[in-house]
């Protein structure tokens, strides 16, 4: 149908999963896209079975200045999609401070820097979208064994609507 020709798209964890999913649909819709992933080989099979209008990088986005240069250095871009993540399986009495600090850096944390590097470009044009995945399992619904899982989800849900709210008046959606 080609309903994302000529836009442009950034996605992370398009390696596999939800995140391949997105990249090879927005492939099919036309639009041009940078896929990032931490897994290098997974990026070369996306890349195997889709090389055009296709950049992929490798991206650990729990690396702050990674995640600035690399946004930096694709082309603007339209759409940002944030979906790199970690299901966390353990109730609260089993979940630890390092699972704890893992699923906020890896879920909310490379969100929340994401958009800060995107955001800048997406202002100046006056346009933008940004898609961040969350979760049923969130402030929306609680689900056993998912306690870390869904307080990170349950952040992405409150920084979308605050980013959205921040940024509708500008373009950016």
């Amino acid at each position: 149908m080609n309903r994302l020709n000529g836009k442009r798209a950034f996605i992370t964890a398009a390696g596999q999963g939800i995140g391949r999913a997105i990249a090879e649909h927005f492939l099919d819709e036309g639009a041009y896209v940078t896929a990032t992933d931490i897994n290098a080989a997974a990026l070369a099979d996306l890349a195997r079975s889709n090389a055009d209008n296709l950049i992929t990088a490798c991206l650990d986005v729990t690396d702050r200045a990674a995640v600035f240069a690399t946004i930096a250095d694709v082309d603007p871009f339209d759409i940002l999609v944030n979906c790199a993540g970690w299901v966390h399986n353990g109730d609260t009495l089993t979940a630890t401070d390092d699972e704890w600090q893992f699923g906020f850096d890896l879920n909310c944390r490379s969100t929340f820097w994401t958009m800060q590097a995107a955001l800048p470009a997406m202002r100046a044009r006056r346009a933008g979208s940004i898609i961040n995945i969350a979760s049923v399992a969130s402030s929306l619904k609680g689900v056993p064994g998912r306690f870390i899982y869904s307080a990170t989800k349950a952040a992405v849900i409150g920084m979308t609507k605050a980013a959205a709210a921040d940024y509708v008046a500008e373009g950016i959606r």
